[in-house]
């Protein structure tokens, strides 16, 4: 059986996708299990055991320079006509409007009704199996940092080593996520210790940047502060130098995103800054990392004490 999951959306969203395949490769490991992804998050699968082909198509917003519309249309088209001539014979849909590339692929038998509420991420996505008969058993989060990637970005690192180094990712891509830099400098400096590390991360690029804005500016601030705190820049270019740079960390401090997803599928303890909404606390907290998920009285995470931050990554490195 040819089965083809379609995850075209965020980070997070294909990483809490993972303990399904997972499942699916223990249900039926005869089947030819595919994936259809982007190009943004396509790293997540890199390496990983439960698949036999990955295919990434780019979208038109993330074009190169000179590039057209029409040459990336082309581009899916392609990709598409390779895996309807694959012969598809059933789609998991595992993203909103996913079913259309299932139909364009020829999929003879498309699953598409993901539950919602109350379920993790993780959880619903696992339910998608039920139609083919399989009850998962959802076990954690998978991901493989490439090794010469990881050799790659261990210099950067170098100065912190013998200490516990604590990723600090400044970035989130919506506002009302976003932790201030005065916070994350106060953090530092309260937690500083000849046994403690910081790698700082975050998006690279200007604020003000049309297709990729990054936080090179909040970066440039925190690190001009806390330079004799033990923290120092980790720049990643590419998702899979972020995997790789992460996985030489012991713990995480950031805002719901895929950072934080990928830093629970590497099994960092994470201090998680999240919204005061129960639909994100229910439907994306860390899958199977110990975790501390901080919420405010308000709803902006910007509003979270660094009181309750430091209290979270002190109680995380006690357990």
């Amino acid at each position: 059986m040819n089965i083809l999951v379609i995850r075209r959306d965020n980070i997070g969203d294909l990483v809490c996708t993972t303990p399904m395949l997972a499942a699916l490769r223990r249900a039926m490991p005869d089947a030819w299990i595919g994936v259809l992804v982007n190009q943004y998050n396509v790293a997540v699968m890199r390496g990983n055991p439960d698949v036999d082909e990955v295919f990434a198509y780019r979208k038109a917003k993330h074009r190169g320079p000179g590039e057209s519309k029409l040459a990336i249309w082309l581009e899916t088209a392609g990709l598409l006509w390779k895996l309807r001539r694959k012969g598809i014979d059933v789609a998991i849909v595992a993203s909103p409007g996913g079913d259309r590339y299932a139909r364009l692929v020829g999929a003879r038998r498309i699953i598409a009704d993901k539950p919602g509420a109350p379920f993790h991420e993780v959880e619903a996505v696992g339910k998608l199996l039920a139609p083919l008969g399989i009850q998962p058993e959802l076990g954690p989060l998978q991901l493989s940092p490439l090794p010469e990637v990881v050799s790659a970005m261990r210099p950067k690192l170098a100065e912190l080593a013998g200490r516990k180094i604590w990723a600090i990712h400044l970035s989130a891509r919506e506002k009302s996520r976003r932790w201030p830099a005065g916070k994350y400098i106060e953090l530092i400096e309260r937690l500083a210790s000849p046994e403690r590390g910081f790698a700082l991360f975050w998006s690279p690029g200007a604020a003000d940047h049309p297709a990729h804005p990054g936080d090179d500016e909040k970066a440039a601030q925190v690190l001009a502060a806390c330079k004799d705190k033990g923290a120092v820049p980790v720049v990643t270019e590419r998702l899979e130098e972020l995997i790789a740079a992460l996985s030489l960390c012991d713990g995480f401090v950031g805002a719901d995103g895929g950072a934080m997803h990928l830093a629970a599928a590497l099994n960092l303890k994470t201090a998680a800054l999240f919204e005061n909404s129960e639909a994100k606390r229910t439907r994306w907290y860390p899958w199977g990392a110990r975790h501390v998920l901080l919420q405010p009285s308000t709803f902006a995470v910007a509003d979270i004490s660094v009181d309750a931050v430091e209290a979270a990554v002190r109680a995380l490195e006690g357990d």
